[in-house]
């Protein structure tokens, strides 16, 4: 590649296979980089393999990059860029550095003058606000909400009420095995005229995206136990 640049290579956000949500493109970028930056090294190898099975693993250095490493470390890790090489950076699933620790290295490379490349694949945010009939000029993503019950209410409410008078779709996530209590708070706090969109396991298998007013959920809630799931309001 003759431009060295830092890629933001997206990755499948499940079992899907990668030509279903990826263009081939990427897997042209990505078999000639060396050197990946990645959320977790195991499951960025295998990433790598599925993309490209013919791919040296063991020919390529991997840096880890997550909520322990220090912004020392995460500055080093560009040397390879800083010399002219090409990298890669590679999320848990989804698209780098959106709720995601990539965003710390991406901001080191904007502000040592180095070139930055998005590529294209799936972000469950965009997906769900495509598929869940919602404002899609107006949206915020919350990320994760409070873990404990009093605060999580009034954090829910708080968003409810701003989908309401600025018309401003609001998204969040949990954790997979606590979706069901989420959801159980929900539709406790919320109004029952407030519509929910619950999108589980987009684009893979057993793929569930439907939108209800609080008031329908109630009585006929789905099981999104370990199912990778986005939350949205409005």
């Amino acid at each position: 590649m003759d431009n060295p640049a830092l890629y933001l290579l997206p990755v499948t956000l499940g079992d899907t296979p990668w030509e279903r949500v990826l263009p081939s493109y990427n897997r042209e970028i990505l078999s000639h980089i060396l050197h990946f930056i990645v959320e977790d090294v195991r499951s960025a190898r295998r990433f790598l393999k599925k993309v490209d099975k013919d791919i040296d693993i063991d020919a390529l250095t991997f840096y880890p990059l997550n909520k322990h490493t220090s912004p020392e470390d995460i500055s080093g890790y560009l040397k390879p860029l800083e010399e002219g090489q090409s990298m890669g950076v590679i999320s848990e699933a989804g698209c780098p550095a959106v709720a995601d620790p990539g965003a710390d290295v991406v901001a080191i490379a904007q502000r040592k003058g180095l070139k930055v490349v998005p590529l294209v694949g799936p972000s469950s945010i965009i997906l769900s606000v495509m598929a869940s009939g919602f404002n899609g000029q107006s949206f915020a993503f919350n990320g994760y909400l409070p873990i404990e019950p009093a605060e999580r209410a009034k954090k829910l409410k708080q968003l409810e009420q701003r989908a309401c008078t600025e018309c401003q779709t609001q998204i969040f996530i949990e954790t997979p095995y606590r979706n069901n209590k989420m959801l159980e708070d929900i539709l406790q706090n919320c109004r029952p005229q407030t519509r929910l969109c619950i999108a589980a396991n987009i684009t893979c298998e057993g793929e569930y995206i439907h939108t209800r007013t609080v008031k329908e959920w109630k009585g006929c809630t789905p099981d999104l136990t370990k199912k990778p799931c986005i939350f949205l309001i409005y």
